[in-house]
């Protein structure tokens, strides 16, 4: 189910790539959050035990950093491959995870994703770099990092205020309320274009609503720390996608670079499993 699932996010990542062209990643991220809240709502129907006060706003905060986060990966998607984007993006949670802990072998492990992140830095022409990536497309990537470690922290937030479901129907809407500004503003009426819908509601099945449904059913039969592991391989398979679905292909440089961020991410949950702590699972 585990691997069902990232296959699913990142055949839905592949998916949206392609909508660029006629949406923006703008575009594209509205109608994927638009639709899967609408999916979640009607799902969940949130308003049966509507959560009030700090719940409520521990809820906002998290789907405001829910939208920022699929906004800003979505740009650097525009700029970036695949694979790398998602790469840079786990760095994220890898360190929620190294902020939490108090284990000296976790300086290795943000070493490593260091090391990563700097072998993917766009450096001068002249040190005779090919395939050099968009600075700001890695700029963008690191936003949306951000965006997930705060995500992260204030998903658990929420998730201890209000049921699992709450948080991430009225999360998902909030999301979507966050985008879609930006939007209409590149995409207009294309939005509404039936042309495109189809593929948008694809993208939200993929990206969101199947993905987080297999991954809490695999929650519950693998440990955490398997699971976090499994996870760890996410970034070489948006590498692969990227190459079958958008014919985009890395350098050598930029697979070591890919590898080092996740052997950082499994070394870190790893580390994490053995001092019993809250496992961080990224979504």
């Amino acid at each position: 189910m585990l691997l069902v699932a990232m296959v699913s996010v990142q055949l839905g990542a592949s998916v949206a790539k392609q909508l660029f062209a006629e949406l923006g990643a703008a575009g594209t991220s509205t109608l994927r959050a638009g639709i899967a809240a609408l999916l979640l709502l009607a799902v969940n129907r949130p308003w049966r035990a509507w959560p009030r006060g700090s719940a409520l706003k521990a809820i906002g905060f998290y789907g405001v950093t829910l939208g920022l986060m699929n906004l800003s990966f979505y740009f650097a998607l525009e700029r970036i491959p695949l694979g790398i984007a998602v790469a840079i993006e786990f760095v994220g949670p890898l360190a929620v995870a190294i902020l939490s802990s108090r284990q000296a072998l976790d300086l290795l492990w943000a070493a490593l994703a260091a090391a990563g992140i700097v072998a993917l830095l766009p450096l001068t022409e002249a040190a005779g770099r090919t395939g050099a990536l968009d600075p700001v497309g890695i700029g963008l990537a690191l936003v949306a990092a951000v965006c997930w470690a705060l995500y992260i922290v204030f998903g658990q937030r929420a998730g201890a205020l209000a049921g699992s479901g709450t948080v991430t129907s009225i999360g998902m809407a909030v999301a979507a309320l966050v985008v879609t500004p930006f939007g209409v503003h590149r995409a207009g009426m294309a939005l509404l274009s039936p042309k495109t819908l189809p593929f948008a509601a694809a993208v939200a099945l993929l990206s969101s609503a199947v993905p987080y449904s297999l991954e809490m059913h695999a929650l519950k039969s693998l440990p955490r720390r398997t699971f976090g592991i499994l996870m760890s391989i996410e970034p070489a398979m948006a590498a692969l996608f990227g190459f079958l679905m958008l014919g985009e292909t890395l350098q050598p440089v930029q697979w070591g670079a890919v590898a080092c961020i996740m052997a950082a991410s499994a070394g870190s949950t790893v580390s994490a499993g053995r001092q019993k702590r809250p496992q961080v699972v990224p979504a």
